[in-house]
């Protein structure tokens, strides 16, 4: 009793002391198991001008343009679309938070009003007028269509009735455009307050005017730089120094780059590969031609399903439509290896009939069965006694997408339709009718026009495309491991494979965000291999594999983001120093010298036609602002002085001038000049935004 007594007495000490260790022993185990829980809270994929960019929000903007791309361009995202969803997911949040920040500094705004008023009022975003959701059939935009689709969104019971996958694409549209909405008209009030900032005056206005009337046909007599080797011409390192500080800014390098090496094998099939395949479609071929059930042969042997229905020539394969057409029944083609896939094809039937009918519908539907089938006998009577089927359609019918076009279908072949439904409408002749009724539903299809009559075949076809086998695929990966085993740093790397004949290829300053090397697709574990903290310059990678290749990296230079230094562009700069002290030469060489005197030093003459201050691409002589910016300077009939060019030295004679008899109008004038530099302004402004802001790009570490 006295130790039950002593420990009731200190009965709360004693919760506090129990309690904390299993608290600790709780948030222990808690830190320890989820450790990769904080690690997803506080991943960061960037910061912008110190806000921090969560892993988890821009996956969702990426799964969000993911959804507007599939609902624009259909559910077909392929890997390249896939690649430009990311490019654009972040260059939509690095224009969100640099916008956003400059237009809080500034105190523009987007009110809640004005908001949605862009997004489904009276004045409704450009953004939103372009997208095919809100089309009509017509394909104009129908703002009705965005105030029915945030009512549905808004409507639990009218979502209920969407499948979730369609929903959730629609809602997770939704959010990107409420967004992307909002940061283009900040966008707008930001550029609308710097362009103010553009001014032309009258004496820019009548010198543009005075300029871009006059076209101009030149004698031009010309030396093109690369007539000078470039050892004839001695570059100092001051020199290099002194255009490297000019061109500095030039040469700043956003993100981490890399120099690398590489070999890399596309997956293909090798010979041993289709030597099987063609024995395997040999095999098929007498199968196909013995059989009754030409449809469960076809559909278990081909990449393609059978089509029961009937086709005309257009719809044939090119290759396959001379034995389609010139062919009897039960004909047999192939197999025939086109590229890396195999064809084989099988005539069953031959027909003469319409290539195609244009077909229109009214779909009934009524309180009961007995009330629809009613009105469907009813509706049926006025067609055959004459009534505009089109105008019953408007009146009648609940497919209100069709109704609007007065029930119009389109156009379909035999092979659009299952085999019932074709036997119904290309037995239906034109102008008349034939019903559909099932489940309570009656459907009316009306015969409107018809194509033309062709010959048409019921064509059996199987395709069967040559892959790797895993034999293939594991020759290739030992093949290319044992060489990595043998050559385990760049030089060895480099060397070994010149003297393997293995194919080796350079990549220069590869993004740390790369995709891609020169065109190599899929290889995005290659290239975080290389940014990885652990990969140092003179390393070589294992053997890594994607779907396109099997591809194995070394590591020559990898480049921190800044500034390049002399060394790395040396001999860009030299180039750049070489062509101007060419230029230099040139000039000097033509001194004191006419037209024909400089044809017989190597020079060139052409006659230029049509020159004109506005277009700075003169013929084949490509860009030359410089010689355009001198031909209104030159009088008629007149010489110009030497003039260094960018591809060449010059000398040129005005042939002839001729003028625009429009008059000066000083008001448009400026207008024009103001509207050519506001195109422009945008994009320049918010790239300026851009490399003002600071931006810590992270995406490598996890994209």
């Amino acid at each position: 009793m006295a130790v039950l007594e002593k420990i009731r007495s200190k009965g709360v000490l004693l919760l506090i002391v129990i309690g904390g260790a299993m608290l600790l022993f709780i948030v222990s185990d808690f830190i320890n198991s989820g450790s990769s829980f904080f690690q997803e809270q506080g991943a960061n994929v960037a910061k912008i001008n110190g806000n921090k960019v969560k892993v988890q929000d821009f996956s969702d903007r990426i799964e969000q343009l993911n959804d507007v791309v599939k609902i624009e361009y259909g559910n077909n995202v392929t890997d390249e679309m896939l690649e430009q969803v990311r490019s654009m997911a972040w260059e939509s949040t690095v224009t969100e938070k640099v916008v956003g920040d400059e237009c809080e500094e500034l105190g523009i705004i987007v009110t809640k009003d004005e908001l949605s008023d862009i997004l489904f009022g009276q004045h409704i975003s450009q953004l939103l007028r372009s997208s095919r959701l809100f089309m009509d059939e017509n394909g104009q935009f129908n703002p009705n269509a965005v105030k029915q689709l945030i009512a549905t969104l808004d409507n639990d019971e009218a979502a209920a009735n969407i499948p979730q996958d369609d929903l959730r694409r629609l809602k997770n549209a939704w959010t990107y455009w409420e967004g992307a909405v909002k940061t283009n008209r900040l966008q707008e009030k930001y550029m609308g307050l710097l362009s103010k900032a553009i001014v032309v005056n009258p004496l820019e206005a009548k010198y543009t005017y005075e300029n871009s009337k006059v076209t101009s046909d030149i004698l031009c007599t010309s030396k093109s730089y690369m007539t000078i080797k470039d050892e004839t011409i001695k570059v100092e390192d001051s020199d290099i120094k002194k255009m490297y500080e000019q061109k500095k800014e030039q040469f700043k390098r956003i993100n981490k780059t890399a120099d690398i090496s590489y070999i890399s094998y596309a997956i293909e099939p090798s010979k041993e590969d289709f030597a099987e395949a063609q024995a395997w479609i040999g095999q098929v071929r007498e199968e196909m031609r013995n059989t009754d059930e030409i449809a469960i042969v076809v559909n278990t042997n081909s990449e393609i399903p059978f089509v029961e229905g009937y086709v005309f020539a257009d719809q044939v394969d090119e290759d396959l439509r001379g034995f389609a057409f010139e062919s009897g029944s039960d004909s047999i083609y192939g197999p025939v290896l086109f590229g890396n896939t195999f064809k084989l094809a099988r005539v069953i039937k031959r027909t003469n009939g319409l290539d195609s009918i244009k077909l229109s519908r009214i779909v009934l539907k009524e309180e009961t069965e007995e009330a629809t089938m009613a009105k469907a006998d009813s509706l049926e009577a006025m067609i055959a006694a004459g009534f505009d089927f089109a105008q019953l359609a408007r009146d009648n019918s609940k497919d209100q997408q069709t109704a609007k076009v007065g029930g119009d279908l389109g156009w379909v072949t035999d092979r659009d339709l299952d085999r019932k439904m074709s036997e119904k409408v290309f037995s239906t002749g034109l102008g008349k009718t034939f019903r559909m009724d099932d489940n309570g539903i009656a459907q009316i299809f009306y015969v409107s026009e018809v194509g033309k009559n062709v010959n048409k075949v019921q064509l059996a076809v199987i395709q069967h495309t040559v892959t790797a086998s895993t034999q293939t695929h594991t020759n290739i990966y030992n093949k290319l491991k044992q060489f990595v085993v043998n050559n385990n740093n760049y030089e060895k790397f480099v060397e070994g494979a010149k003297k393997e004949n293995m194919p080796v290829a350079e990549a220069k300053e590869l993004d740390i965000n790369a995709t891609q090397i020169n065109g190599i697709r899929k290889v995005r574990e290659a290239v975080k291999w290389v940014f990885n903290d652990d990969t140092k310059d003179g390393m070589v990678s294992d053997v890594i594999e994607s779907d396109d290749a099997i591809i194995a990296v070394a590591v020559d230079k990898i480049h921190d983001k800044g500034y390049r230094s002399i060394d790395e562009v040396k001999d860009q700069l030299s180039a750049d120093i070489r062509r101007d002290k060419k230029g230099e030469e040139i000039i000097k060489s033509m001194e004191g010298k006419n037209a024909t005197q400089l044809e017989g030093m190597g020079f060139r003459t052409d006659t230029l036609r049509n020159v004109n201050y506005m277009n700075s691409y003169v013929g084949a002589l490509g860009n030359e602002p410089q010689l355009v910016a001198h031909i209104a300077e030159v009088a008629l009939g007149k010489t110009s002085k030497p003039i260094k060019g960018t591809n060449a030295a010059y000398i040129f004679t005005v042939l002839d001038r001729r003028e625009n008899e429009q008059p000066y109008n000083e008001a448009e004038e400026i207008l024009m000049l103001q509207a050519r530099e506001a195109y422009s302004f945008g994009y320049f402004s918010l790239e300026a935004l851009k490399r003002a802001a600071k931006i810590e790009d992270m995406r490598y570490k996890y994209y």
